[in-house]
């Protein structure tokens, strides 16, 4: 912002001071024909080093040289003429350049007289013509620094910019993947804490059951033996699939380490028959197919187009956690 306020300030400063530099051209240019000696004093007042505009440098040598030719001085060199000449070769605008090439012709046919004042405040001026492109020089240096500078500056703080941008999103992914991990670590302690309950609840009974179904399929006695071996089975899995107090622990158990998942169920399906909310109990804690089906009593085909049933009532209910028991 400080750049651009001195910017401003440097372009208002010089507009200023041109108009007044050419105000007083123009006041040189109509004394040179009524006096021209007063015309080349003012020209000669001028401190050209101090210009800012070359068209205006090149009009004051074209000026300048005039006024010397109507005076009748000679010119140690053609270095002021050679400037407004230079200047409109490149910059002709209404004959001006044929102007300026006149002038010179003029100064080479003139017999001039030799004036040692004139000449040493030519040579002052041909001086401060050097000062001004050297000052112009460092001035147009300056200028493309600054502007390498500003440039350089806009392209780091737009690179800073994308950096902070890229930062925050990285920090926002990370931050993203860190929340996902604590909930897949949260939902991995609650489903262990699940199986642990569940398996501290059902250890006993399962474990005689499994002894029960290995002695029977490893049994080589007598059809009674065998039978009794079955009728025990099934006497077992019966008193586990009745007992409402095992029942309610698996409840208990799935609310605590699922954030009320069968209680939420009820809210949301008062409907729900019995049969399909033991259903989905047995879903929830995580029970296989065959243990499934040996607790309800029903056939494993049975049980797919009950799980069916149950997930499309589950899905119409709208809360994505049900269908987790799945």
């Amino acid at each position: 912002m400080l750049f651009y306020v001195i910017l401003c300030c440097v372009v208002c400063g010089c507009g200023w001071s041109g108009a007044e530099t050419a105000r007083q051209l123009d006041r040189a240019d109509e004394l040179i024909a009524e006096d021209p000696g007063e015309a080349l004093s003012m020209l000669n007042g001028m401190d050209v080093s101090q210009c800012r505009d070359s068209a205006i440098i090149a009009r004051w040598a074209l000026l300048y040289s005039e006024a010397m030719v109507a005076n009748r001085l000679s010119c140690p060199t053609d270095t002021i003429i050679g400037v407004a000449i230079d200047y409109y070769s490149a910059h002709d605008s209404g004959g001006v350049l044929a102007r300026a090439m006149g002038v010179r012709d003029s100064m080479n046919r003139l017999s001039s007289r030799t004036d040692e004042l004139a000449s040493a405040l030519y040579l002052q001026k041909e001086k401060e013509y050097y000062l001004y492109r050297e000052r112009m020089a460092r001035e147009r240096l300056v200028w493309l620094v600054a502007l390498i500078a500003v440039a350089g500056a806009a392209v780091i703080a737009r690179q800073r910019q994308r950096m902070r941008l890229k930062d925050a999103r990285y920090e926002a992914l990370i931050a993203d993947a860190a929340g996902l991990r604590c909930a897949l670590e949260c939902r991995d302690a609650d489903m262990s804490r699940l199986q642990s309950t569940l398996h501290g609840l059902l250890d006993s009974r399962f474990k005689l059951i499994d002894n029960l179904c290995g002695t029977y399929y490893e049994s080589q006695g007598t059809k009674t033996e065998l039978k009794a071996v079955a009728d025990r089975v099934r006497a077992e899995i019966a008193a586990v699939s009745d007992d409402s107090a095992v029942f309610g622990e698996m409840e208990r158990a799935v609310n605590d380490c699922r954030d009320g998942l069968l209680d939420r169920m009820r809210r949301a399906l008062p409907d729900l028959s019995a049969d399909d909310y033991r259903l989905a109990v047995y879903l929830a804690c995580g029970l296989s197919t065959r243990t499934i089906c040996l607790l309800v009593g029903c056939r494993v085909d049975v049980l797919y187009k009950r799980k069916s049933r149950l997930r499309a009532r589950l899905r119409a209910a709208g809360d994505d956690s049900f269908m987790t028991i799945f």
